[in-house]
């Protein structure tokens, strides 16, 4: 699992890139943490995500909560076929906002 941090005006873009699994969801969420703790608006590009299992899912779940309790908004966009089928499984998508381009995501905050 990758990911890549770039700034857009007062928005944090989180690439992310490969498989968000078990062997890898509790650095993930911990890094996130730490990395978004300054930002308010947070948008996850899931473009080059191509697997996630429950507990990548969870962790994402977790960043989405510690988020709201810090008045900060994640976005996720570019979501494939392959993890949405996960999102609509568990309904997960209902919690979350979703886009389906980066630019969507970003023109949703303004």
């Amino acid at each position: 699992m990758d990911y890549h941090f770039e700034v857009l005006d007062n928005v944090i873009k989180v690439s992310l890139e490969g498989r968000l699994v078990a062997a890898c969801s509790e650095e993930f969420k911990d890094t996130m943490f730490e990395r978004l703790k300054d930002y308010k608006a947070i948008v996850f590009d899931l473009e080059k995500l191509v697997h996630i299992d429950s507990s990548g899912l969870g962790a994402l779940v977790s960043i989405l909560q510690w988020c709201n309790g810090r008045e900060s908004v994640l976005k996720l966009a570019c979501l494939q076929p392959r993890p949405r089928i996960v999102f609509d499984i568990t309904k997960v998508y209902r919690v979350f906002d979703i886009y389906d381009t980066v630019e969507a995501a970003l023109a949703s905050f303004k």
